[in-house]
């Protein structure tokens, strides 16, 4: 063991930290169970998420647990003693406590899972941007959290469409709770603002897509919580100007700004590069209702280099803030995207099988236990990577991959596996070197 963890420090891997980062998640919320054993079937359900096996259901992750059979498993989603939202803020604070900055910016978004079947939890045929159509789908609304340290989910809510809150025997089947009635993705949304802000998440802005900043509720609802926001819109949005007086399609206004408005700025960086764009802002207009909101509302346009395509956000700040601040957050709201990518694709957060209200929100609060682990492992490893060995920051997915070499099920090979993530990396590294390359230069021309 000596031996392989100095192969792994050669290597920039940390396996005693990662053991940490996973045993410190746990334990903070072990102490939401009444009984030894759900406490101990969660955390190898927790570990199990992070296993290198195919499929994330209760059989797979019993078999892997070494169970006999996947009764604890299911169990645990099911008939067990324990409260999924308490869970869920004891993972919060634990991500708060690593990636917490006054300057963070919690994001909303939502992503759907296909379904067959008409029982599963708000399932019904409904536009998702998995399939990018009508399909027979469930949707979830998430906040993500996202700051200069790194980025994860830590909320997370199910759509029920009205055809499910109108019929309550339908609910009650599902055992979705009386009091729940319908309630809009944006509405969801301003739910987990609010309980966010309520548990002292530290956050200086909010940021979204178009089918939440179309919604002005939903602003109205960030700027009672003194949020800052770069929230996206549609471009036949209408753009309050004068005061209010009359309203602009915002498409319109930006056809007619002259050349000399647009300023050419990187939203951050991407997997190719620098993500740069030409953007344009509009100071102190697109005025909403509430006149008493002593804040600072503008709108933001952003113009893609090659292709011309637009994109539009409404903004607001309880102080004056600068061009760079709004567009970095308006790059920062695609780490919600990344972290969709990172839970389906690593811990299986579509591979539920599960019908139940209790049951849902149970394992998504277990995939986001899990993803905040390997958040946090990656973020610590980045900030511990050496900047000229060639090699590219640890990314989630290959965090994955040691940790289950290193820790949930050590390889005698492990030399071998590092050996080979090294040449990953490396490989990572000269591809994005090029990519980055090609677009500056792509950039700079005139």
């Amino acid at each position: 063991m000596t031996s392989d963890l100095a192969v792994a420090a050669c290597h920039s891997v940390n396996p005693d930290r990662w053991r940490q980062v996973l045993t410190g998640v746990c334990d903070a919320f072990a102490g939401r169970f009444g009984r030894v054993e759900p406490r101990r079937t969660a955390t190898a359900f927790v570990t199990g998420l992070l296993a290198d096996i195919e499929v994330k259901t209760c059989w797979q992750l019993a078999e892997r647990a070494g169970h006999a059979r996947p009764d604890a498993m299911q169990r645990l989603l099911s008939r067990a003693v324990w409260d999924a939202d308490a869970v869920r803020d004891d993972v919060r604070a634990v991500v708060v406590g690593r990636f917490g900055d006054p300057d963070a910016v919690l994001v909303v978004d939502e992503t759907g899972d296909l379904k067959k079947g008409v029982h599963t939890i708000g399932v019904q045929r409904q536009y998702t941007g998995t399939a990018g159509r009508i399909e027979n789908a469930q949707v979830g609304v998430f906040c993500g959290y996202a700051s200069r340290h790194g980025h994860t989910l830590i909320d997370r809510r199910v759509y029920l469409p009205v055809s499910w809150t109108d019929d309550r025997d339908r609910c009650h089947a599902a055992g979705v709770p009386d009091e729940v009635a319908f309630a809009t993705k944006s509405e969801l949304a301003a739910d987990m603002i609010t309980a966010a802000v309520d548990a002292g998440v530290p956050a200086g802005w909010a940021a979204a897509d178009e089918a939440y900043g179309n919604s002005s509720v939903f602003r109205a609802h960030l700027r009672h919580h003194r949020l800052g926001y770069v929230l996206a819109v549609s471009r036949s949005h209408l753009v309050p100007l004068d005061g209010g007086k009359t309203r602009v399609r915002a498409d319109r206004v930006a056809a007619e700004l002259p050349a000399s408005a647009w300023q050419r700025r990187s939203a951050g960086a991407g997997s190719k590069g620098p993500r740069f764009y030409d953007w344009a802002w509009l100071d102190d207009v697109c005025t909403d209702a509430d006149p008493d909101d002593g804040g600072h509302h503008s709108l933001l346009i952003r113009r893609n280099t090659t292709t011309g395509e637009l994109a539009f956000y409404r903004c607001w700040t309880p102080q004056p803030a600068t061009l760079a601040q709004l567009v970095r957050v308006a790059g920062i709201r695609w780490t919600v995207e990344e972290s969709f990518q990172a839970a389906k694709g690593q811990v299986g957060l579509d591979q539920h099988q599960v019908r139940r209200w209790d049951s849902w929100h149970r394992f998504t609060t277990l995939a986001l236990a899990a993803l905040a682990v390997l958040a946090i492992c990656a973020a610590d490893a980045a900030d511990h990577n050496p900047a000229d060995t060639g090699l590219i920051k640890l990314t989630v997915n290959e965090v994955r991959r040691l940790i289950n070499a290193c820790i949930i099920r050590p390889l005698s090979n492990l030399a071998h596996r590092l050996r080979w993530s090294d040449w990953r990396r490396q490989h990572q590294a000269r591809a994005r070197q090029a990519h980055y390359t090609r677009r500056l230069n792509l950039e700079l021309q005139p």
